[in-house]
């Protein structure tokens, strides 16, 4: 790539990261620190955790066995996340896992859990007013899409600030428009239980630092499973840019847009990370408790993996997580076939591992092919959902100029997730049915145009364009 190209997309990577805040932030200009006991000692995994999945994923330590006769690759070295694990996504085989029921806080990759509970419940198309009630209780420098009171949004953009700016703004509303934030963090509890994830205690719905909310990388990796067998939720954790709406003025027909960017470094990339092939999302999180956690998915040929790390040492410019994340999935494509596996992601409760799943719109889709670059909604497409039958040779390398990009298609094939062992949820009784995403929400103005409209200021009210630490500019959780 020519370097007036690299510094373009250079460019375009850093600017939209300085629009939101960090959740509950470390000190500006460093990562967030890695949590440590009174003594200055790292903490260690309990002797005794959760055999959920397995015995062996109950043993502290990392866990791996080789095929007789076989000789997988060895485990990437410099891997310094306190718990990790990696997964077949379809069969559910766990290849191997280190700490993975260690309890540990989740930043917003708990926001996983939030959406896969709340989001079936609103079409995509509803709107909602946001009053100031809506947007109390956030915590002290909350990472922020920009929703503002009196504005009227689409459920789709609020849904679109939760995945890629990690707004929490955004997760509120939601909330509130679920009935508010105590029974929200009542229903997501539940739903925990019903997917078996043990490790987890939500007090708060946006995954801001509060005292018993923990989760683990198991539980974690049974949210992205579960959430992604749905098409919204796909197409919502691989969308790399859209554009979110500003406010409305007095005199002006159309309402101004800015463009949002996909927290999630290995969708969209960064400087000194490129993005990881065939990667389709899913979340990522960083507070100053938590340090950084992430889950991501991504498809090898007919191969999909789950990965979840959790907690790495990350005062090396903020993106170990990614890079980390990035070497077990190398390691997991390699050895696949060449380990046993030391424990398997379970079926929600009562669901037998050999249920049907995939919902109806899903499995409509499943005789199409998409082609790369039109969209359901005939924009510039590429999220997961939109993804399914694209070949490999549909992937795209990154544009010289980033902006010219709305969203990548970083993903050849989701078919195998919908045949997941285990049925699709049912919508809440009362609840309306999605509306088809060719109904697309007033936001969505050309891609291009975002570069001369009005930018929202971060939490602490700072110029994005100013001179900010670039690792403080992205690290917004």
């Amino acid at each position: 790539m020519p370097a007036t190209a690299a510094a373009a997309l250079s460019l375009a990577l850093l600017v939209p990261a300085s629009l939101s805040g960090t959740a509950h932030a470390a000190s500006p200009g460093a990562p967030p620190a890695r949590a440590v006991t009174d003594d200055g000692k790292d903490p260690q995994p309990p002797a005794r955790m959760s055999q959920v999945g397995g015995k062996l994923l109950g043993s502290p330590g990392t866990q791996m066995k080789p095929k007789q006769g076989q000789k997988p690759p060895e485990l990437p070295e410099g891997i310094t996340a306190r718990s990790w694990i990696v997964s077949d996504a379809e069969s559910g085989k766990v290849l191997a896992a280190n700490n993975a029921h260690w309890k540990l806080p989740p930043a917003s990759t708990l926001k996983m859990l939030f959406a896969d509970t709340v989001l079936p419940k609103f079409p995509k198309t509803k709107t909602h007013k946001v009053e100031a009630s809506d947007l109390e209780g956030m915590g002290e420098g909350s990472s922020l899409v920009g929703v503002k009171e009196d504005q009227t949004y689409s459920v789709r953009d609020l849904w679109r600030g939760v995945f890629l700016r990690s707004g929490n703004d955004a997760v509120h509303v939601l909330a509130s428009m679920n009935g508010g934030k105590d029974k929200t963090v009542r229903e997501m509890n539940d739903q925990a239980k019903k997917l078996r994830a043990d490790d987890t205690n939500v007090v708060s719905p946006d995954g801001y630092d509060k005292k018993g909310q923990v989760s683990s990388a198991y539980d974690l990796t049974l949210f992205a499973r579960n959430g992604m067998q749905k098409a919204d939720f796909r197409e919502y954790a691989s969308t790399a840019r859209a554009q979110f709406p500003g406010e409305e003025k007095k005199g002006k027909k159309k309402r101004e847009t800015y463009e949002i960017q996909n927290t999630n470094r290995l969708l969209t990339g960064d400087i000194g990370l490129d993005p990881y092939p065939g990667i389709a999302g899913v979340k990522n999180g960083s507070t100053s408790k938590a340090g950084a956690t992430f889950t991501g998915v991504a498809q090898h040929g007919d191969r999909v993996l789950l990965v979840t790390c959790m907690h790495p040492d990350d005062r090396q410019g903020g993106l170990e997580v990614y890079k980390e994340t990035a070497k077990l999935f190398d390691w997991g494509f390699k050895a696949a076939d060449k380990v046993e596996p030391v424990g398997e992601l379970v079926a929600p409760v009562g669901i037998s591992s050999s249920g049907k799943s995939g919902d109806s719109k899903d499995r409509g889709k499943a005789g199409g092919k998409a082609t790369a670059g039109s969209g359901e909604d005939g924009e510039n497409s590429g999220g997961a959902g939109v993804a399914l039958g694209i070949t490999a040779a549909c992937l795209v390398v990154v544009a010289a100029v980033a902006y010219a990009v709305h969203r990548r298609w970083p993903i050849p094939d989701l078919a195998k997730l919908r045949r997941l062992p285990f049925v699709q949820a049912s919508p809440p009784e009362g609840s309306a049915s999605r509306t088809d995403s060719a109904s697309e929400s007033a936001s969505d103005a050309d891609p291009k145009a975002s570069a001369g409209a009005a930018d929202p200021p971060d939490s602490s009210g700072q110029d994005p364009a100013s001179g900010s630490d670039p690792v403080s500019v992205r690290k917004p959780d």
